[in-house]
Order: C-alpha cells, then structure tokens, then sequence
C-alpha cells in the first residue's frame, strides 16, 4: 500500500460569510473517507479564520473545531471564498498564510478566496484567477498578479486558483491528479458523478454548450467518437470532415463551442492519455507516443513539455516517487501558455 501522501493534511478556512459551495467542494473531494481506495486519504479539518461568531451565507450558523493554531501544521490551506473584494482579511490569518508559504506549504484559493492569498503577498508575480466578476477588480487592486480572467484555475506550484463555483471541483480534482495521479482522481470524480478532467486552460464561460450544438449535434457526436481513436493520424482537416463541415466552418464552431482550437484541444486530449498510460502501464516512451497519436517521441516530448512542464519519463518516475510515499518532484500543469 503506498505511503502517505505528500500533502496529507487539508485545512479549510471558516469565515463570518463563508461561501457554502465553494466550502463543500473542499470537503467532497478532501474530507470524506475513501474506502475504495488502496491508499491512506487526506485528513481534512477545518479552522476559523477569525473569532466567532461565524456565519455561513444564508444565515447558517457554522462553528469551527480549530482555531488558526492549527494553520501551523497543514500542509495545504484552503480559501474556500471571501465575503468580498474590499473585505481585508484579518492580519492574524495573513500572518497564518504567509508562515505556510514560508515553510514550503501548500496555498489554494476557490473563487474570491484569491483576494486573501492576494493580500499575503504570495501571488506577486505569479499567474492567478478568480471568478470572472472579480477579474478586473483583482488585477486593478494587485497590480503586480498576472491575472488570467479566462480559465478555469492556475497551478503555480505552491499557489493554487481557481474561478468561481464548480471551477473548485475542478482544481481540488487537479490537486487529487497531482497527488496520487489521474487514476485516482478519475475515481473520486466517479463517486461525485463529475467529468474527470477539465483542463485549467479551459474558458470559464463557454458560449455554446456542447450538448445543446446547433443543427444536428455533429460537433457533439464527434467529440464522442474522439476519445476512442486518439491513436489515429488525425488531422483538423479530418475532423472537420467527419464533423461535415467545411475546414472554416468548422474551426469557427469548435472555438465558439469549446473556447479553443481544434488542434490545441487535440493535443491536450492526447496529452491527458498519455500521463494515464505512464502512470498505469509499463509502455516505453514509444509505444505511449504511439499509443496517444503523437507518432514520434520527440513530438511527445514537446508537448508534454509544454503542457506538464516535464518530460514524460521524469513524470513517470515523479509519480511512482509520489505513490510510494516518497517527495514528489514539483510539476506545473494545467496551464494556458506553460514555460517552453
């Protein structure tokens, strides 16, 4: 049975205001037991982030078992929410959250819990997102975050965002897939009856749900079809074909539908095939290229590279690390426009 994992103790933050969604994404995905799994899970707790009394949004009245001593022996800290963009945070909880940064710990926000990380310091310099009402006003109050007002979370590490509502399912998901690798995090997607895998880079706001696509749900029917023939020579040209669509048309639609270009949505498919088969089989590194349509290694490479922010070899061997307990080499993934 693998060891414990690097990062096994989650702490949530509880506020007067606290958001209730973005606080039960946290505890979905961290707090209940997994029996299911061959592996010790998270322990989940939660703190206050002030003195009481706490409320929750919609007049609930929420008490929490710990006070912020206990921010001092997390290794990841959630901001599930705050209860506004001109709301200081406390200075105690600031002094908490830069001491976890400081030693190496592990700093997530969901939603406009961007501004209390915002406010330590920690995100100077990085990327970072927040729910698309809250962009503007995070970039014109911290000038010195690179806010990215269009996806759906920003792993920069030890620093973690995401946008608004479900955005923090995907990104505690993303943290799970880190972790303990994309089986797992598929499992407990399975449990919550969640897709098990939205990219990052993906649009908050999509125009054109796939589902409801105009006509008669070619888009649609093609995206079915894809995941099963990944290993094929496809061109976008092919797909639009088999879309029956004209090459403009088609490009056009997807963008409009899915907030990317074919090609890019492609790879990142392809991408996510091969970090499963080597985390789950022995292949060699030609036979994953081939196996993920990539046709060469050196194409692999490059997008995993791109994409990962690694090469899949040390990827392998991060993740076989990380499953037996053992440091888990720092990646950075699931970003828009990732290092070269």
């Amino acid at each position: 049975m693998p060891g414990q994992p690097l990062h096994s103790r989650v702490v949530a933050l509880a506020y007067d205001g606290l958001c209730t969604f973005e606080f039960g994404c946290t505890y979905e995905i961290f707090g209940l037991p997994r029996p299911e799994l061959d592996r010790p899970w998270y322990r989940f707790d939660v703190c206050a982030a002030e003195p009481g009394p706490l409320h929750a949004a919609g007049g609930l009245a929420v008490q929490a078992p710990y006070d912020l001593a206990l921010v001092e022996r997390a290794d990841t800290v959630i901001v599930p929410g705050w209860r506004g963009e001109t709301e200081s945070p406390p200075q105690p909880l600031l002094d908490a959250l830069m001491r976890v940064s400081e030693r190496g710990g592990r700093l997530v926000s969901i939603c406009s819990g961007v501004f209390v990380l915002a406010a330590t310091g920690v995100l100077d310099g990085k990327r970072a997102t927040t729910h698309w009402r809250y962009t503007e006003a995070l970039a014109r109050r911290y000038p010195d975050i690179r806010v990215d007002p269009d996806v759906l979370y920003v792993d920069e590490g030890s620093v973690l965002t995401s946008a608004g509502s479900a955005a923090g399912l995907d990104l505690c998901l993303h943290i799970v897939r880190r972790d303990h690798g994309a089986a797992v995090a598929n499992n407990v997607a399975r449990r919550l009856v969640l897709a098990p895998h939205r990219d990052g880079g993906q649009q908050q706001f999509v125009a054109t749900p796939v589902a409801c696509e105009a006509g008669n749900g070619r888009l649609a029917a093609l995206l079915d079809w894809l995941p099963g023939h990944l290993d094929e020579e496809l061109t976008v040209g092919d797909l639009a074909r088999r879309a029956g669509m004209s090459l403009r048309a088609f490009q056009r639609r997807f963008r409009k539908t899915l907030g990317t270009t074919p090609g890019e949505w492609l790879a990142r498919q392809r991408i996510a095939l091969a970090r499963q088969l080597a985390e789950t089989t022995d292949l060699t590194v030609e036979q994953i290229a081939a196996q993920s349509g990539f046709g060469s290694v050196e194409t692999l490479r490059h997008h995993f590279r791109r994409l990962v922010g690694t090469t899949p070899g040390r990827y392998r061997r991060s993740f076989a690390q990380a499953a037996n307990g053992r440091p888990q080499r720092r990646q950075a993934v699931s970003r828009t426009a990732p290092s070269a």
